[in-house]
């Protein structure tokens, strides 16, 4: 049976954050704590350029992604900022139901491209992004993507 994929509203925001929470606990990754993710998550959930998918009942697993306008694309793109399911859930099939329905989603809205970002040594997660769809290549150039950033 395919896990329930549900998109979160802001009564959810609570939900979200301790998911959100719980991932960076596991991979040692500061966190702010649940009531500040829940804080800003009901102010971005109510936008239109943050959306998350829930997947599960109860929930286990969460999609966060953010969705803007890009010059490259007719459409916007979305970016997914973070992923994560459970442990306990893990192998049953809810990561890929959650992607399944924000790929669905995407391509209703007219999005152009999902862009996700991935550790180098987080092979699991490549291998899972891989096996829907995406790639960690240019289309164009076939050389290996990378992902920089620096904090502000």
């Amino acid at each position: 049976m395919v896990a329930p994929v549900r998109r979160a509203t802001v009564d959810d925001a609570e939900v979200v954050a301790a998911l959100l929470h719980d991932f960076n606990s596991e991979f040692d990754t500061p966190s702010p704590g649940t009531a500040v993710l829940a804080e800003r998550l009901r102010v971005l959930l109510a936008g239109a350029e943050t959306f998350a998918l829930l997947g599960g009942e109860p929930a286990v697993g969460v999609a966060l992604v953010t969705v803007r306008p890009n010059v490259w694309y007719p459409g916007p793109v979305a970016l997914l900022d973070e992923m994560y399911v459970a442990p306990r859930a893990r192998g049953g099939g809810v990561g890929g139901a959650i992607v399944d329905r924000l790929v669905a989603d995407c391509r209703r809205a007219g999005v152009s491209a999902i862009e996700i970002n991935v550790d180098e040594g987080d092979v699991d997660a490549q291998r899972f992004y891989e096996r829907h769809g995406f790639s960690g290549v240019d289309p164009d150039t076939d050389e290996r993507a990378f992902f920089y950033s620096q904090e502000l």
